[in-house]
């Protein structure tokens, strides 16, 4: 069955989700801020600032214009950074209104909102009445942009406290190389995925510290312990975090060159200052703000975070990153098991 799909954000991940859908049958908007972006898309079929030489179906077409790309839209597709989810969720709603629609809303971002710590679902609930959408799912799990163009094999999880809706998404994605789940644990789908970035951003320090894969091993197991912690006294049932969106993300995010979390980490831990990470980035890592976001959620609720208490020390309050981790080390013995 063929669908409109209106696809938010125009990024290596909106674009290569698109151009997925596209090429599993479906109608596909893609929706960008920038009119230079959409002509050269739509003319060249390229989208080379995110994305070098990958050719995308001729059938995909951009465009600037919001009321566009949503008419008709059975699904609409967030994959903006999570700091612009709101303002764009806000700009949706007067055209639902006005189109009188209701789509399936569906986000593929990862993290929380600054301040508010509301995870992405809770902001798209609260900003789009319930008579202008039909459900709303969260898509996360290990995948990178560029190994999806390649139609590398890619397995990610639907998730929503509906399983009906989280079924739709699955059927729209499903192809030979692009495998999708279930999940009804949408709480610890959305936080797995925040939250590893944190994690991805150590693993790539110890890289530019020079550590080995000892280090590296290590880091991913405590801060799976640490993720899991926070996000079971939030709400979220222990057995997602080894799952697809939880250790699953946590592996690749934390070993993978196409990581920019992991990219910027290794940055830091070569001594580069993180203002000039950041510029020099050209895309948002979300494991920045996140980090702040966990700190706090994690003195909230008393639960101890000691890599992700590190990385917002060097973060945040400028400490040298080789004695956090030295100081890591020292800790007094506990249990491995929580």
């Amino acid at each position: 069955m063929t669908n409109k799909i209106a696809v938010l954000g125009a990024g290596s991940w909106g674009s290569v989700l698109a151009s997925v859908l596209v090429q599993n049958g479906h109608k596909v908007c893609l929706w960008t801020r920038h009119q230079e972006q959409a002509d050269e898309m739509n003319q060249h079929h390229t989208n080379q600032h995110y994305l070098n030489n990958y050719q995308y179906p001729s059938q995909l077409q951009a465009t600037t214009d919001l009321m566009e790309t949503l008419r008709q839209a059975d699904v609409v597709l967030f994959t903006v950074p999570t700091s612009a989810i709101r303002s764009v969720a806000q700009q949706v709603v007067p055209i639902l209104q006005e189109l009188h629609q209701h789509p399936l809303i569906v986000h593929a971002s990862k993290g929380l909102e600054q301040k508010t710590h509301l995870r992405i679902s809770e902001i798209l609930t609260f900003v789009i009445p319930f008579d202008c959408r039909s459900g709303i799912v969260a898509l996360s799990g290990p995948s990178h942009a560029e190994e999806v163009a390649k139609k590398d094999i890619t397995l990610i999880t639907a998730a929503s406290t509906d399983l009906a809706a989280a079924q739709q998404v699955q059927q729209l994605f499903m192809n030979d190389y692009f495998r999708v789940y279930t999940n009804t644990d949408l709480i610890g789908v959305e936080l797995g995925a925040a939250f590893k970035n944190i994690i991805a951003l150590g693993a790539g320090a110890l890289h530019g510290l020079g550590y080995g894969d000892d280090a590296k091993a290590a880091l991913m197991t405590r801060g799976l312990a640490e993720i899991s912690r926070l996000g079971v006294a939030l709400g979220a049932q222990p057995l997602t975090f080894i799952g697809l969106s939880g250790v699953g993300d946590l592996i690749v995010t934390c070993t993978s060159v196409y990581s920019r979390n992991w990219r910027a980490g290794n940055q830091l831990g070569q001594g580069k200052k993180l203002a000039d990470v950041v510029a020099n980035m050209g895309m948002v890592i979300e494991g920045v703000k996140t980090c702040q976001s966990a700190y706090e959620l994690a003195h909230q609720q008393h639960i101890e975070m000691p890599i992700t208490e590190a990385i917002y020390h060097v973060l945040y309050e400028h400490a040298d990153i080789k004695s956090e981790a030295v100081e890591l080390m020292r800790r007094e013995g506990k249990s491995e098991i929580y």
